[in-house]
């Protein structure tokens, strides 16, 4: 077969299923829309009750795509989600992009922050890919990718939290790996650097922005769509042996 008639077919998302956290805005958001685009149904969540109610009022009656309210904080949302997600039959893509970030300097992280934290950004996607993960395995296929961050390979000030749980979830994802590549469950990580989000315009100043620009070799951040690439890249089928991997999508920041 022609390569790229092949490759094209490998990048056909129609029939299969795909779950994706965090999927209202940003990187998630981003992801979601191109998976639409590729023909996957799709099981998508949001923390916003109201907002998910609208979204799926805003859906035609035809549409591949629904809305799902889940609140990584509370393990009973997370509960209920799964059991949505069991009854959509097999999963094949299951995508831990939601997470959160509070700064702060070690000695001034509130226990409180330092829970949540946790809870949404490590505890929240190994109940996900636990929970999904048995369903691929029945299945013997499935695609999981976490959104980890290149702050789980380098740091910066006062994100003592934040990076410990980015480095965890990179832990989960290798170990997660190991334990599903008997049943063709490939995991991987993404570690994005620095990306023009809503979250990254609430977290830095324009000065701070400025001097981290400087510090990128490609000169500037990444745009949704360019994380988004590779995480749809190893959710397809174009992906057949790549696993246990931490992909670095950072313009060279971290190699300086």
């Amino acid at each position: 077969m022609d390569y790229y008639k092949e490759a094209k077919m490998r990048l056909d998302f129609c029939g299969k299923t795909a779950v994706v956290t965090g999927a209202t805005r940003g990187i998630g958001k981003d992801i979601a829309d191109k998976l639409t685009a590729l023909g996957a149904r799709l099981l998508l969540t949001g923390t916003d009750k109201a907002q998910i109610r609208a979204l799926n009022a805003s859906l035609k009656k035809c549409s591949l795509v629904r809305y799902y309210h889940l609140d990584l904080l509370e393990d009973r949302s997370i509960e209920r989600f799964l059991s949505e997600a069991k009854k959509a039959g097999p999963i094949d893509i299951c995508i831990n992009n939601a997470g959160i970030n509070r700064i702060n300097s070690i000695e001034n992280v509130k226990t409180g922050d330092w829970d949540d934290i946790v809870r949404v950004n490590l505890r929240g996607p190994f109940m996900i890919s636990r929970g999904i993960g048995m369903i691929m395995k029945k299945a013997g296929r499935g695609r999981i990718v976490n959104m980890a961050s290149i702050l789980g390979v380098i740091t910066r000030g006062k994100r003592a939290a934040y990076t410990a749980t980015k480095a965890g979830l990179i832990g989960l994802t290798k170990t997660s790996a190991v334990d599903l590549a008997p049943y063709n469950v490939l995991v991987n990580a993404v570690s994005p650097g620095f990306v023009m989000t809503d979250l990254t315009k609430r977290i830095l100043s324009k000065g701070e922005m400025s001097v981290l620009k400087a510090a990128i070799p490609l000169g500037r951040f990444a745009s949704p769509d360019e994380i988004s690439r590779v995480v749809i890249f190893l959710a397809s089928d174009l992906n057949t042996y790549l696993t246990g991997q931490n992909i670095i999508v950072d313009g060279g920041y971290v190699d300086i």
